[in-house]
């Protein structure tokens, strides 16, 4: 259930990718060839939802948008989260992975730590998949990949960041969720993921984590992506607190969205490909 085989049939030229979280679920299917994103659906909970409710979630959409009817060279499956944590890889010991995670996060005595290793940055990340998410989509697709959304998300930002002295905040939003990434010099100095309910929540996690990384609200650049627009009350209460504030734009040059109408394609779904 690691990585699933290329098949160089041309005939298997889309690729999946599924991501799955308490609060909700998106996939897309790209078209390997054309470079560009063939479908793109997402369903929001409203609330949180049990790993049994995603499941059934998860399956009257793979049926509504008659996924089964393709073939994949590729499937990747990205588990949203707050049970991880990031580890250097030098202090990395795979016999030890509960160990990592047992300060944090809650561990039953079934629960399955797996880990990603975030390459070229020394990075490991340790974390708790929804199991049953992983059975579902063998029996469906066979051998497939999975990883966690913050190895996908610290990932991406690393390769695409321009190598600036200055520190940049990026905080991503999506189903009351905000994933906070302060990167440095090619170096990622924090991140984290917060659930939250009100704007109050928001802009909370977001001052706190910049006063213990003692980064000045005046002189940081701060970049919101994901569920969140210009005027809207996250970036409202943003600019009320951080000077250098603006929208970030991820680069689109992985593949043309051009043909999904009015639906942002997820950055991690996206990326996770």
């Amino acid at each position: 259930m690691t990585k699933k085989e290329i098949n160089n049939d041309i005939e298997h030229y889309h690729k999946l990718s599924i991501q799955v979280s308490l609060n909700g679920l998106s996939f897309c299917i790209v078209d390997s060839i054309a470079r560009k994103v063939a479908l793109f659906k997402q369903r929001h909970f409203g609330k949180e939802l049990s790993p049994y409710e995603i499941q059934k979630e998860l399956k009257q959409l793979v049926r509504e948008s008659q996924v089964e009817d393709y073939s994949f060279s590729e499937v990747v499956v990205v588990h949203r989260n707050n049970l991880f944590s990031l580890v250097p890889k030098p202090l990395f010991d795979k016999a030890e992975l509960a160990n990592y995670l047992k300060f944090n996060v809650k561990i039953l005595a079934n629960d399955l730590v797996e880990y990603d290793e975030i390459e070229s940055y020394d990075l490991v990340n340790v974390y708790i998949p929804f199991v049953n998410i992983n059975n579902y989509i063998f029996d469906l697709f066979g051998e497939f990949e999975f990883m966690h959304h913050g190895t996908v998300m610290v990932q991406s930002l690393l390769n695409s960041y321009s190598n600036g002295k200055e520190p940049i905040c990026y905080v991503h939003v999506a189903d009351k969720q905000m994933d906070i990434i302060v990167l440095k010099q090619k170096q990622l100095l924090f991140f984290n993921n917060f659930h939250f309910s009100t704007k109050e929540d928001f802009i909370y996690y977001l001052l706190f984590t910049l006063e213990q990384l003692k980064l000045n609200t005046e002189t940081i650049k701060l970049r919101l992506f994901g569920a969140v627009d210009m005027g809207d009350e996250l970036y409202n209460i943003c600019y009320e607190f951080v000077q250098h504030i603006s929208l970030f734009i991820p680069p689109s040059d992985i593949y043309s969205t051009e043909d999904i109408e009015k639906e942002t394609v997820d950055f991690t779904v996206l990326n996770a490909l």
